[in-house]
């Protein structure tokens, strides 16, 4: 789904009422999470689905093993023996952690963390994030929400990624819920956007916080901003209660700015292949097996040192979708580390009053930063740089 102004604008003059009558949306079957008594049966699903070891070896064996048909088997056997004892999405989180525990030990050379000790434990929260990385934006939030006690949040992931069957398993346990995209048509549009939006608010209900990205799709140019149409999808759910569903979302959701900072990024290279074949040939046709093998790419990349910062709470009133979109900007820009591959990106682009970074040099992140360079051809190498350096452009863009 694309949620551009224009069609929500339109959508926006559809009478509400006329659109409930033929359809009343109280089934979100079709979008949320697995329940605990379908735990189960999607294990035995996964452990059988034979993509499984290909994709998990890297995360469950020593490297040595690596694309290895005796690492897959034993993979396979090892995760079949772990998981047959599994029966809650709790058991799955709490089987999954001490994997996630290693990958950040292994791809992540320092993990920061700043604002969560202003959240509460008791409270639920509305956090919209900057979005690098399929998984693990969200992911580093609920690790980091699991290791101080917090709940873990429901993770809003697009049905473009549920095409792989073992994808849309493993984030559905994994308290994923779906934001169907694939829909054409003013109603058919409608129609979704109010359901995802229900589940949003029928989440923060049940006092279950909700992880959502700020804009569809990563932002791959490293430009991060609010799409519009994500506050006036979130709002539709106050429509029915309210004249002023804008403001109603901020009053009565706690919205929490969260921004995610890699000094490297795993899939740097892929993604600037595609820019530059957008920007040259008009167009990208990604293949079924991209979306997967980023997802493997960001877990086991090398990141360096990331940043996570969970922000104050948003509050309005606002005028528009497009004020409250900016705030939100300027909070999850503003809460963004500035590591070294940042600045000498911006520096061999030729910007200018580029500052400092916040963090000093470490050789071994700055080597291979250098190599993501060398690798890739002269003619996608701006679009690399760019990646990087568009961090102090936004910073920059907003601070004025």
């Amino acid at each position: 789904m694309h949620l551009s102004n224009g069609g929500l604008w339109t959508i926006r003059n559809l009478k509400l009422s006329e659109f409930m009558a033929e359809s009343r949306i109280t089934d979100y079957d079709n979008i949320r999470p697995f329940y605990d008594e379908e735990v189960p049966d999607v294990i035995a699903r996964v452990m059988a689905n034979p993509d499984l070891p290909p994709a998990a070896t890297k995360l469950v064996m020593p490297e040595f093993l690596h694309g290895t048909r005796l690492g897959e088997f034993l993979t396979h056997h090892l995760l079949k023996l772990r998981t047959r004892e599994l029966s809650s999405v709790y058991d799955c989180q709490m089987f999954i952690a001490p994997y996630f525990t290693k990958l950040v030990d292994t791809t992540i050379a320092e993990m920061q963390v700043s604002g969560l000790e202003e959240l509460d434990r008791d409270e639920r929260y509305l956090f919209i994030s900057n979005h690098r990385d399929i998984v693990m934006d969200s992911s580093l939030l609920n690790y980091q929400l699991h290791l101080n006690q917090h709940a873990t949040s429901r993770m809003a992931v697009g049905d473009n990624l549920l095409t792989n069957e073992l994808a849309a398993d493993l984030m559905r346990l994994n308290k994923s819920f779906v934001v169907e995209r694939d829909v054409t048509g003013a109603k058919a549009t409608l129609k979704v956007m109010h359901r995802t939006s229900g589940y949003i608010r029928h989440s923060l209900e049940e006092q279950v916080s909700i992880w959502i990205a700020q804009k569809e799709g990563r932002a791959k140019d490293g430009l991060d901003r609010t799409e519009p149409a994500l506050i006036k999808m979130l709002a539709l759910a106050h429509r029915d209660d309210s004249e002023d569903a804008l403001n109603a979302l901020f009053e009565r959701c706690k919205v929490i700015p969260v921004s995610v900072s890699y000094e490297l990024d795993p899939c740097a290279l892929p993604k600037a292949h595609e820019l530059y074949v957008v920007d040259t040939q008009g167009h990208y046709d990604k293949s079924a097996e991209e979306d997967v093998q980023s997802i493997v790419m960001g877990l086991v990349g090398r990141k360096g040192r990331v940043h996570l910062r969970i922000g104050e709470r948003i509050r309005g009133p606002f005028e528009s979708p497009e004020e409250a979109a900016t705030a939100l900007d300027r909070a999850i820009v503003s809460g963004m580390q500035v590591f070294p591959t940042h600045v000498d990106a911006a520096r061999q682009l030729g910007i200018t009053d580029v500052p400092d970074p916040q963090v000093p040099e470490l050789a071994r992140v700055m080597k291979h930063y250098q190599n993501q360079i060398n690798a890739i051809p002269e003619e996608e190498r701006p679009y690399l740089l760019r990646q990087y350096a568009n961090l102090l452009v936004n910073k920059a863009q907003l601070a004025d």
